[in-house]
């Protein structure tokens, strides 16, 4: 896989870096969570930023014919990044189950070796799917409801722990799925 500069050099892997840079001040800012409400809005608010510049990344290099191989690792890599700082900082001040952050840590660990391996063995890098995008908009929305300290809404909150566990389980598979499923097609057209 080659990576040509002029295509490191687009909108879109900067829109990208700026979601990895967002990380930085969401983890500062969650050590104040539990002095002042609008600091759960605060944050909460980088996180949707953070959101609107994943949909607006992927349509630009769309738009822009800008898609390239390292656009494929840095809009998932990003995504994994942010997901992991927010949920590593929400487990240090115990604002989420144990089991759910070491669920979403190893799922995240799985595909980023899976995505390494697959891009090895084939020279590219699968894209993300829609499994994907679906399971990390419904962990996204999970930890929006626990920086929003919506757990008295119980309902509403369990359910989304739910849909976000099973998803997390289910992408996995279907991850593993796609990259077994690509090494074949790719192993019988190389022969």
């Amino acid at each position: 896989m080659k990576i040509e500069f002029k295509k490191i050099n687009t909108i879109s892997n900067y829109i990208s870096f700026l979601r990895l840079l967002l990380g930085i001040p969401i983890f500062i800012l969650l050590d104040n969570v539990n002095e002042s409400y609008s600091y759960r809005i605060i944050i909460a608010a980088l996180c949707l930023f953070a959101f609107f510049t994943d949909l607006l990344d992927g349509y630009i290099a769309r738009k822009l014919n800008q898609v390239s191989e390292l656009g494929k690792i840095i809009d998932p890599l990003a995504d994994k990044i942010l997901v992991a700082i927010v949920i590593i900082k929400l487990f240090q001040i115990n604002e989420i189950p144990t089991y759910y952050f070491w669920i979403i840590i190893f799922r995240d660990i799985i595909i980023l070796a899976g995505g390494i391996f697959v891009s090895r063995k084939i020279g590219k890098v699968l894209p993300s799917n829609l499994l994907g995008k679906i399971t990390v908009l419904s962990i996204s929305l999970f930890i929006l409801s626990v920086i929003l300290n919506l757990k008295e809404h119980w309902i509403f909150y369990d359910s989304l722990l739910i849909i976000s566990l099973v998803l997390s389980f289910a992408s996995v598979a279907g991850y593993l799925l796609r990259a077994v499923e690509s090494i074949k097609w790719y192993t019988n057209e190389s022969v």
